[in-house]
């Protein structure tokens, strides 16, 4: 069972890759449809953040937001920290481009884990279950690869690379996956603190980072309306891939 509760986690994790495949067709972008793809990964990281910690604040509203805040001071953290370091390098990439790109590698990755912990319990409730959440987080993962594509395709990375990018970020789903089902007594209580950090950490990013690069190339009216866009969009795809109870 292990080995199955793995797979369906490895499947997740590849279709973040899926997110760059558009990018394979498209070469050049102008500022303006920059600023789209900066305004509708917002928008799609928004309402990420929106789903990680719905079902979670009612159960355990103290931990959620307990987790969203301490997630909030990892990636303050995380910002100054490699302020402090004279910025990153990164292939071509000015230093303010690779720590954007390094910041929302950094800020997926967080939210996969707590995604591949909520895997591995599902599956320790029941195979059904189990089956339901990976194809759900898998779906739900290519618009993730696609928010991800977005910002490292608009710097200069190439579509494979922005491709693997996206695995990378989703590897602690495979990974955290099987521990969290052979343990899923000790790891059930701390998802709504990891969901609650993840969410934190990502409302940060976009709310400093990505809607700031959105306004370089659009007026404040067009970002606005596609970032909420991109929300129900999601949020809808999400109503389709979750069953009615």
């Amino acid at each position: 069972m292990a080995w199955q509760v793995f797979l369906y986690a490895l499947l997740t994790d590849l279709a973040t890759g899926l997110g760059a495949v558009p990018f394979a067709f498209v070469k050049k972008f102008s500022r303006f449809w920059l600023g789209i793809f900066h305004a509708v990964a917002a928008g799609l990281m928004l309402a990420a953040s929106f789903t990680l910690v719905h079902e979670e604040l009612s159960q355990a509203p103290l931990d959620v937001l307990a987790g969203v805040l301490l997630g909030l001071v990892f990636i303050v953290w995380a910002h100054h920290l490699i302020e402090a370091k004279g910025g990153l390098e990164w292939g071509q990439m000015t230093a303010v481009d690779a720590k954007k790109v390094f910041m929302i590698v950094l800020v997926m990755t967080a939210h996969s884990v707590a995604e591949g912990v909520g895997l591995g319990v599902a599956f320790g409730k029941g195979e059904g279950l189990g089956v339901f959440i990976s194809l759900a987080i898998a779906a739900h993962n290519v618009p993730e690869g696609l928010a991800i594509a977005l910002v490292l395709v608009a710097r200069g990375v190439s579509w494979r690379r922005a491709a693997l990018w996206a695995i990378f970020s989703s590897l602690p789903q495979p990974i955290m996956a099987v521990p969290a089902f052979l343990l899923v007594q000790s790891f059930a209580p701390f998802l709504p603190l990891g969901f609650g950090f993840a969410a934190g950490a990502m409302l940060w990013l976009v709310f400093s980072e990505i809607l700031a690069d959105a306004l370089e190339g659009l007026s404040g009216q067009t970002m606005a309306t596609t970032v909420v866009l991109a929300v129900v969009a999601m949020l809808a795809f999400q109503a389709l891939i979750t069953p009615a109870t």
